[in-house]
C-alpha cells in the first residue's frame, strides 16, 4: 500500500478517489465545495465503513457494511440514499436531525419565512428523506473493521453534535466542518456554540496525526505543523469578526442592525439562512465581548464598544 496519495477516477462523474493509506478520500466536484463534499470509505479486512455520503455520491457509490455521519447537514448526507440497507450512525446530539427532514429544518433555527425555500432545497437538491432507523453514537466508540480502527472524537460547536473520525493505524483525522476555509467557522445554528467551536478547535490542535482530511475545497493537509498553522488562520476568523462588530458598534448599535451590517456573508451573499444566521451570530459575539467588557449596553437593545 503507497503511503503517498495516488488518484484514480470513477467510472462515472461525481467524485475522485485518493488513498492515504487506507483510507480513500472521495473528493467531491469542485475539490469538495459547498453544495459537494468529501467523503471517506474505509476498509478493513472484516468490513468497509463509508463517511458522509455526499452530493457527489449520488449517481455512483462505494459499497460499505455501515455508513457514519459526522454532523446532521444536509451535505454530509445527499447520498444517503445509495446506502438503504446499510446502518447509518450519528451522534446522539445530532440524531434527531438525521432521522427526519423536519427535525433537520427545525435544528437550523430559521426564520419562519425562510422554511419553506429550505425545505424544498433539502428536498429536491439534496434528497434528503430522513433516516427514521439511524443509531446513535458518543464520543470515543470505536468501530472496528478488522487491522482498521474509527474512533469517534467529539467536536461540537458546528452543531451540537458534530464529530470527526481518528482512523488508525493510518493516523487519519477526519474533521468534517473545521474544514480550514476562509470563510472560517460557522456557528449559526439553534444548536451551534462559538465557545464549543473554539474548544474543538483547542481539541484537534492537540491531536498528533499523518493527515488531516477536512469536508470541503481545502482537503487533506499533510503533517501536525501545517494543519496547526492553518488551523490558527481558521480560528483568526472569529477574532476579526470580533473587531468588525467592535468597530461597527463604535455607536449604539442593536443586535439586528449588526446582523444587517454582516459578520459572517459577505453583502452580496443572498440565501434564505442568512439572516437568522447572521442574527445568531451576532448575539453571540456580543455576550462574549459583553462578558469581557469590551461591550456595554447602554440602553436596552442597544450596544457599544469601550
Amino acid at each position: 500500500m503507497s503511503s503517498a496519495p495516488r488518484s484514480s477516477h470513477t467510472p462515472e462523474p461525481g467524485y475522485t478517489t485518493v488513498a492515504y493509506g487506507g483510507v480513500d478520500v472521495l473528493v467531491g466536484e469542485r475539490r469538495g465545495a459547498y453544495p459537494y463534499g468529501n467523503s471517506l470509505l474505509v476498509h478493513g479486512s472484516t468490513s468497509s465503513l463509508v463517511v458522509d455520503p455526499s452530493l457527489s455520491l449520488v449517481a455512483a457509490a462505494p459499497p460499505a457494511d455501515v455508513v457514519l455521519v459526522s454532523h446532521a447537514h444536509e451535505d454530509h448526507i445527499a447520498g444517503l440514499g445509495r446506502y438503504d440497507d446499510v446502518p447509518v450512525h450519528a451522534h446522539t446530539a445530532d440524531l434527531d436531525g438525521l432521522r427526519s427532514r423536519e427535525q433537520l429544518i427545525a435544528g437550523l433555527g430559521l426564520l419562519p419565512e425562510a422554511v419553506p425555500e429550505i425545505e424544498r432545497l433539502l428536498r429536491e437538491n439534496f434528497h434528503v428523506r430522513g433516516r427514521p432507523d439511524a443509531k446513535g453514537f458518543d464520543d470515543g466508540v470505536v468501530f472496528d473493521l478488522g487491522g482498521r480502527t474509527v474512533t469517534v472524537v467529539h467536536l461540537p460547536g458546528h452543531t451540537a453534535g458534530h464529530c470527526g473520525f481518528l482512523i488508525e493505524p493510518d493516523g487519519f483525522l477526519f474533521l468534517a466542518d473545521i474544514d480550514l476555509t476562509s470563510f472560517g467557522p460557522y456557528y449559526g445554528d439553534l444548536g451551534s456554540s462559538l465557545g464549543d467551536f473554539e474548544a474543538s478547535m483547542r481539541l484537534c490542535a492537540e491531536i498528533d496525526a499523518r493527515w488531516y482530511g477536512t469536508s470541503h475545497q481545502k482537503g487533506v493537509i499533510e503533517g501536525p505543523e501545517e494543519f496547526r498553522r492553518r488551523l490558527a488562520a481558521f480560528a483568526e476568523v472569529v477574532e476579526r469578526r470580533d473587531a468588525a462588530l467592535l468597530a461597527y458598534a463604535a455607536e449604539p448599535r442593536t443586535v439586528a442592525e449588526i446582523a444587517e451590517h454582516r459578520l459572517v456573508y459577505r453583502p452580496h451573499v443572498e440565501a434564505p439562512q442568512v439572516r437568522s444566521v447572521e442574527l445568531r451570530t451576532a448575539r453571540q459575539h456580543l455576550d462574549r465581548l459583553l462578558a469581557a467588557g469590551r461591550v456595554e449596553e447602554v440602553e436596552p437593545g442597544r450596544f457599544r464598544s469601550r
